[in-house]
């Protein structure tokens, strides 16, 4: 092994900023953000968990048809929304609704999908955030193929392309971190693991001494990061980007944190994890520690709680209005929307559901 491969590797110990007592934690590597910075993340991250458990509560109510949830891993979601410049991409998975929140799209809209719509919601140019990828890791090749664009026309973007554990077992995610490296394209690949793909735990997954590990094949320079310390993973993640941005080429990036809920609410987590492994998580969570530790440095008031708490309950309420309007959808969507110029087979059925349609209402 050379040096320069030596450098690919990533850290022995996940990077820890803030211990999960609040406590602060060396690291002659990165450091942590400051006070202010800090804040605004508690902030996000409770109105994430506010999100999160209403959109919950919403699929029960009848109002989603699904929803993986992020309860746990919110500064993940969190991170990867604030690491970003505005001309920067996000490429999402089904369970990053708070990220792409966090990059300004509305959360109804977010939803949109989950709800059960045909589209995803929301227009993915304005800000920069792909549609959510249900199928694992496909959207990976095309986050590189954005960056390798951004690169050959010498755009200062860097390309956030999200996955989770189970997402690295993929043939997608390696013929992606191949054509990166190869290509110097400026992505990093944020790997959020969280122990488990739906049922399947890491152990039977991966024989790799972590998923961060599986960059060096490929020559992608890794690093692992404790995926519930907030600050933690804004010094980590937020160098991957600047490296990408200067032209270090792709980077990755492994968050190791937890999915505290089940996969779905079509799920039974307790028919593979027990009670105690979940309590052992919850003593990390990532908004207890952020907060104990900013509690200890006198940087939060009773005050600034309040109002992190008045948001969340706004953004609940817009997500409840939003998601209990009925929509009546048009069959006419069914074909208006597949090739920008209908082929005569489309344009054929689609007189024939409008022809059926209309007899219908004749009938009626």
């Amino acid at each position: 092994m050379t040096p320069d491969s030596r450098r690919l590797l990533p850290s022995d110990a996940p990077v820890t900023l803030i211990d999960p007592r609040g406590e602060p934690v060396g690291d002659g590597r990165y450091a942590a953000p400051d006070d202010a910075v800090l804040l605004r993340s508690l902030e996000a991250l409770i109105v994430a968990r506010r999100l999160n458990d209403q959109a919950y509560a919403l699929v029960r109510q009848g109002r989603l048809a699904v929803y993986p949830s992020s309860h746990g891993q919110e500064a993940c979601q969190v991170a990867a929304a604030q690491v970003l410049d505005p001309g920067d991409w996000l490429f999402p998975t089904y369970r990053d609704t708070v990220a792409a929140v966090g990059r300004g799209v509305d959360p109804v809209e977010a939803l949109s999908l989950l709800k059960g719509d045909w589209h995803c919601g929301y227009d993915p140019y304005e800000h920069r955030v792909a549609p959510h990828a249900t199928p694992l890791a496909t959207q990976l090749p095309h986050a590189v193929g954005v960056a390798y664009a951004a690169r050959l026309r010498d755009e200062p973007t860097v390309v956030l392309a999200m996955c989770g554990d189970g997402g690295t077992s993929e043939g997608d995610f390696h013929e992606a971190l191949n054509f990166a490296a190869v290509f110097r394209a400026p992505v990093v690949f944020f790997v959020q693991n969280n122990e488990y793909a739906i049922s399947v735990p890491l152990a039977r997954q991966s024989a790799a001494p972590s998923l961060a590990h599986k960059g060096i094949g490929y020559g992608v320079a890794a690093e692992r990061v404790d995926g519930n310390d907030m600050a933690a993973l804004l010094a980590v993640l937020g160098e991957a980007v600047r490296r990408a941005r200067d032209g270090a080429g792709p980077q990755l990036v492994e968050a190791h944190t937890y999915r505290m809920q089940a996969h779905t609410n079509a799920d039974d987590a307790s028919r593979y994890r027990d009670e105690d492994e979940v309590a052992a998580w919850a003593e990390r969570d990532p908004i207890t520690r952020l907060r104990s530790y900013l509690r200890q440095r006198d940087a939060l008031t009773g005050e600034a709680e309040a109002g992190f708490a008045a948001a969340a309950d706004r953004v609940a309420a817009h997500l409840r209005d939003g998601l209990n309007r009925d929509v009546e959808p048009n069959p006419e969507d069914l074909f208006a929307y597949v090739y920008a110029t209908p082929t005569p087979q489309l344009r054929e059925q689609a007189a024939l559901v409008a022809d059926e349609l209309s007899r219908e209402g004749a009938l009626g």
